[in-house]
């Protein structure tokens, strides 16, 4: 495929609407508490019995959820625990460690871990001794790569990462990283609460770089208070100067009803929606003419990133993490409202602390919620999935693995396809759904059409797609 972008501000603005942005289908939103640990182990017992028959186990990725922070970013939306106290971890991580030996009996021992990944919250919130424990807590009870092979990454803010931390991390065995910078300018910096000098940054990267990090994503924030196109535009080129191997260019989605911390943000500093687009349309033309290309859902990469070579080949996929190169994973997740992809079963955790150790405590998982799979979420998450990974959908491969006749199962969506079609978003024909570069950066609108559970109600709430 060709990694390209045509930005249409016309086009974006006539599609200006919120929609979810399918880290899952169905979304979280339609999980349901009559789906809790028996559910869960059940279906880890079927994944076990499906990679015996095929006599090839099937590798896992485990999530674990470190949710606490030192102070509040007043933009985050994030499931946190926002203390100075670092001894508040310690009972967290007792009950955490009992979660990964619960985990780790329900499937096969035999099956690799060729990801794993921390996010918060802060995972380098933790101690050095807290941070050495739980991996060899993980490395105890789960079958771990010891050739430095899989994807190991970790979410690191640069304020809590020294060079004696970045070191031990790549020693306990992560080998990618993340960082949140957002924004360098100093007067967004203090409207967001998250003061983070660049020199912090760039020692945090440089440090990942001398120990042989693999890969280097930075996440930045558009439509931030006090940001305009010049602000945000001397932020873009010290990134490039920087040269992380991926980048997320963020929407601010302004939700102080479901937010709290957002309360503290004045509505009247955020920039103005056109201002927000011609922020948009700058990165796209800086990041590309820097050499990245658009993965998709605000993610860029170098040409040999991992995600960038995986996407050209076919082999990209989505997940609760984002983008991903493993898809044929069982996605285990560890700790408070971490989600997981078991099987043909998605399920998540309790949010609350307490309710969380006293599951653990007695020896229980704390699976609350969760959904099974129907038929129809299998079909229609294949549709989505290829549409969001690979722009493009090969009708006859989805006929025959799931006996339909696309224009017939589909009829109404195609019908809706065609509006998108004579605005240049996509080319439909009997074989292929294509999307053109004029229609990347609406991909959620075209991938909303397949969204069943979209046409059942209007009383969800998302952020808007650009």
């Amino acid at each position: 495929m060709t990694q390209s972008i045509i930005f249409d501000e016309m086009l974006i603005k006539r599609y200006d609407t919120a929609g979810p942005r399918y880290t899952s289908y169905p979304t979280a939103l339609q999980f349901h508490d009559n789906f809790g640990a028996p559910e869960y182990k059940a279906a880890a017992q079927w994944s076990n019995e499906q990679h015996q028959i095929a006599n090839d186990p099937r590798p896992l990725s485990l999530y674990f959820h470190i949710p606490f922070c030192d102070t509040v970013c007043f933009f985050c939306g994030c499931n946190k625990i926002v203390t100075k106290y670092r001894d508040r971890a310690a009972p967290y991580l007792d009950r955490l460690h009992k979660e990964v030996q619960l985990q780790a009996a329900l499937f096969d021992s035999d099956r690799p871990v060729k990801q794993i990944h921390w996010g918060g919250g802060t995972p380098t919130f933790i101690s050095h001794a807290e941070i050495t424990k739980l991996m060899a807590v993980t490395r105890k009870y789960f079958k771990l790569l010891d050739d430095d092979s899989g994807e190991y990454s970790i979410e690191i803010d640069p304020r809590e990462a020294s060079q004696q931390t970045m070191a031990l991390l790549r020693e306990v065995g992560f080998n990618r990283m993340s960082l949140g910078v957002q924004d360098f300018n100093p007067r967004v910096q203090k409207a967001v609460n998250r003061i983070q000098p660049e020199a912090q940054t760039i020692s945090a990267i440089t440090a990942a770089r001398q120990l042989g990090f693999k890969s280097i994503s930075v996440d930045l924030i558009y439509g931030l208070p006090f940001q305009s196109v010049e602000s945000f535009g001397n932020t873009l080129d010290k990134i490039i100067n920087i040269s992380p191997d991926r980048l997320s260019v963020f929407n601010y989605a302004h939700l102080p009803e479901m937010f709290k911390p957002q309360r503290r943000i004045n509505k009247e500093d955020l920039p103005c929606p056109q201002e927000k687009l011609n922020i948009l349309s700058l990165a796209i033309t800086k990041l590309t003419a820097a050499g990245y290309v658009y993965i998709g859902m605000d993610h860029f990469a170098k040409p040999d990133d991992e995600l960038a070579i995986a996407q050209r080949e076919g082999n990209l996929y989505r997940n609760f993490q984002g983008y991903s190169t493993h898809a044929d994973c069982d996605l285990i997740a560890m700790g408070t409202t971490a989600i997981a992809k078991v099987g043909n079963t998605y399920s998540q955790n309790i949010k609350d602390l307490d309710a969380f150790y006293q599951r653990l405590d007695a020896g229980e998982l704390p699976v609350f919620r969760g959904l099974s799979l129907k038929v129809d979420d299998l079909l229609r998450r294949e549709i989505i999935t290829a549409l969001l990974c690979h722009f493009t959908l090969k009708i006859p491969i989805i006929e025959a693995t799931y006996n339909i006749f696309f224009k017939d199962y589909f009829a109404s969506e195609i019908s809706e396809l065609r509006a998108m079609e004579n605005d240049g978003l996509i080319s439909v024909n009997n074989d292929v759904i294509d999307v053109k570069p004029t229609g990347r950066l609406l991909i959620r609108n075209i991938c909303m059409v397949f969204d069943k559970y979209l046409r059942s109600t209007t009383k969800q709430r998302y952020s808007n797609v650009i």
